[in-house]
């Protein structure tokens, strides 16, 4: 199997309908190409590109697909008085928050090129968090039956900083993380995040004691995600 080539996307504050419809229309792209490599058997086969996007949302909660409402603890007046949006969307999950101060990172691969392994793609996905914040001397890892990454995982306060939901389609996915560096927590207390009501939730900057350096964080999560999936960089 070839090295699979990604392409890289820093769409920077991007609202969330934005950003959604991009990674739909990306997604749309490859799965075209799959369904025309089908019907097209005796043309050349065509491979879809991959891409990882990172950015950051203005404060919107979204609800996934096997969500409830019952986790979203304000109404709309409420919603728009604080000016924050909400989605119902088509990853699996439950809700989260995304806002300023937090990596927010689309995969769109083609995992036929990597791995077809929903699971191991989701715990590749942690543990290039889990590297990233080892560089900080912070001890991370996963609890069994929680996607996401984790701190104080066998102790007594377990928090997230990072949430996964996803879809995939033909193998492609999108959605993906958010990994709390900067975020601004207290937009957590208006949910259940991810409909679990006895942990908490922190970031990068709470457990550092002072903010972190965005940009670096940012690079550190490339370079790691790289390195688990074992791809090259398009030009």
């Amino acid at each position: 199997m070839s090295t699979p080539v990604v392409h890289f996307h820093d769409w920077g504050l991007t609202r969330y309908q934005d950003a959604w419809d991009r990674q739909e229309a990306l997604l749309q792209e490859g799965v075209l190409i799959k369904t025309n490599n089908r019907k097209f058997p005796d043309e050349p086969a065509r491979t879809p590109a991959n891409h990882l996007v990172f950015c950051e949302h203005p404060h919107v909660y979204t609800l996934g697909k096997s969500g409830s409402m019952d986790n979203l603890l304000l109404n709309e007046q409420q919603l728009a008085e604080r000016q924050i949006d909400f989605h119902k969307i088509n990853r699996g999950g439950d809700i989260t928050y995304h806002g300023p101060g937090q990596i927010v990172g689309y995969p769109i691969f083609d995992l036929e090129q990597f791995r077809p392994d929903i699971h191991e793609y989701l715990r590749k996905l942690e543990e290039a968090c889990i590297l990233t914040l080892a560089e900080y001397g912070i001890v991370s890892g996963r609890i069994d039956g929680l996607t996401g990454v984790w701190l104080d995982t066998e102790g007594s306060d377990p928090r997230k900083i990072m949430a996964i939901g996803v879809r995939c389609s033909r193998w492609i996915t999108m959605h993906g993380f958010a990994f709390n560096v900067n975020s601004d927590l207290s937009l957590f207390k208006n949910i259940i995040p991810c409909g679990i009501d006895d942990k908490g939730v922190t970031s990068l900057a709470t457990e550092l004691g002072h903010d972190a350096d965005f940009g670096l964080v940012k690079a550190q999560m490339k370079h790691h995600l790289q390195a688990m999936f074992g791809f090259a960089w398009a030009e």
